[in-house]
């Protein structure tokens, strides 16, 4: 059974705590059950919650196909804005894009070089680990694949779990006041064993165990920091360990961020004794349906940005006389507006580079779709242009988070409980005036 284990709390460097945080006292910290490798009995209303959360997320993965392979990235950061958000950060698309090209370096246009930038491109990439690496069915999860997933998105921090006791929320920093006290350091290693074992040879409704996984590493906290991300990194590396998605990703963490206390709710009930596993598995299960109808939704919109911005290049190359008015196939345009949606932020180093194209016949390109209207200039604090950036593809990334957020498909009247704001008209135009 999961139980509690009283401890006392007394600090031994007190001089930069507040008065109530320097107090003794006993402290209780919870200490789950193992999971095994067995999924637990679920009552009717949650197994019929999971199957049919299940069911839509086949149809959407089947829906969106092979142009899954372009979204994730999309999809992703829109889920690492959300994570950021759970964590009480804020960023968004656009910031988010041009520090994970430019790597935060000093004089990114737009503040994309503060330490949030940083830990959310550190976030985009643990994810794409976990699902490149760990979700290979084939691959034995171990508690040291988990300890390498955090060091990605912490790599600050050493190597391995927490060597001492921490806790989760409350008024100051002290676990005398804290929401949630996770288990001693002494009980980590061992659960989060039992984690990876459950993540490898656990059979069953692919929901469910994502639920439960994420649920019980939230639950032991393993790391000083960055427990947040990596347990809803791991979200995606159950599902398609599973094959419950093949093509894409669906951002599930995206609908926790919208209703942050329910969240937490749910992760409570999931830690009671007995646990409410019921009331956790329905909550997850009605979060994935959500996201994966607005994934759908993402898909759409850019088969149609996509068609838009070859007609706004057209027009524009008609308007100019310029010959061919088509371009042709090897056109550096072309090449360009192909990977809008996967690299929304562009340099003419990059775009030589990926294309195998002199610099001069990348800046040609660029400039052409900058005057076309497809991508806007970035200039850093000396007013020098750094990058360009196809801020359409991005503000669908803000409008997919923004839907998640909301609980529902329109965004134009009700605004977000968290999130940012909504993007500028002009960066969505005809699109579609509800996220």
């Amino acid at each position: 059974m999961p139980h509690y284990v009283d401890l006392i709390w007394n600090p031994e460097d007190a001089a930069h705590l507040g008065r109530k945080d320097r107090a003794p006292g006993r402290y209780r910290a919870y200490v789950p059950n193992e999971l095994g490798t067995q999924l637990p009995h679920l009552g009717q209303e949650a197994q019929q919650a999971a199957e049919d959360a299940l069911a839509v997320l086949a149809r959407a993965d089947e829906r969106i196909g092979q142009r899954g392979g372009y979204l994730n990235h999309l999809l992703i950061r829109s889920e690492s804005i959300s994570s950021s958000w759970i964590e009480g950060n804020s960023i968004s698309p656009k910031k988010l894009a041009i520090a994970e090209l430019l790597d935060g370096r000093p004089g990114s246009p737009g503040g994309a070089s503060t330490r949030v930038a940083l830990d959310v491109v550190a976030n985009v990439r643990a994810t794409e680990e976990a699902i490149s690496e760990l979700a290979d069915r084939d691959h034995q999860v171990t508690a040291r694949d988990i300890e390498a997933l955090q060091h990605i998105i912490e790599p600050r921090l050493d190597l391995g779990v927490r060597t001492e006791q921490n806790w989760v929320g409350g008024p100051g920093w002290s676990p005398l006041r804290a929401d949630f006290v996770p288990p001693p350091e002494t009980e980590v290693q061992r659960l989060v064993a039992d984690l990876a074992g459950f993540i490898t040879a656990t059979e069953g409704n692919p929901v469910v165990r994502a639920a439960i996984a994420h649920a019980q590493f939230e639950t032991i906290h393993p790391f000083v920091d960055g427990n947040g991300r990596t347990g809803r990194a791991l979200i995606h590396t159950v599902l398609r360990r599973a094959d419950a998605l093949r093509n894409t990703l669906i951002p599930i963490s995206t609908v926790f961020a919208g209703d942050k206390d329910a969240y937490i709710q749910g992760l409570s009930a999931f830690r009671e004794i007995p646990s409410r596993l019921d009331d956790w598995v329905i909550g997850f299960a009605h979060a994935a349906e959500l996201a994966a109808g607005n994934a759908v939704r993402l898909a759409v919109d850019i088969a149609t940005l996509d068609e838009r911005v070859l007609k706004d290049l057209i027009r524009y190359r008609r308007q100019h006389e310029l010959s061919p008015v088509v371009p042709r196939s090897d056109a550096v345009a072309l090449k360009i507006l192909a990977t809008l949606a996967t690299d929304p932020v562009l340099t003419i180093e990059g775009v030589s580079r990926r294309h195998k194209v002199s610099t001069q016949a990348a800046q040609r390109a660029l400039v052409q779709l900058a005057e076309a209207g497809i991508l806007g200039r970035n200039k850093d604090q000396k007013g020098r242009l750094v990058c360009w950036t196809a801020d359409q593809y991005l503000a669908l990334v803000s409008l997919t988070e923004r839907s998640n957020r909301v609980g529902a498909g329109d965004t134009e009247h009700e605004k977000p409980r968290l999130g940012p704001a909504a993007p500028a008209a002009g960066q969505v135009g005809a699109l579609r005036n509800k996220a």
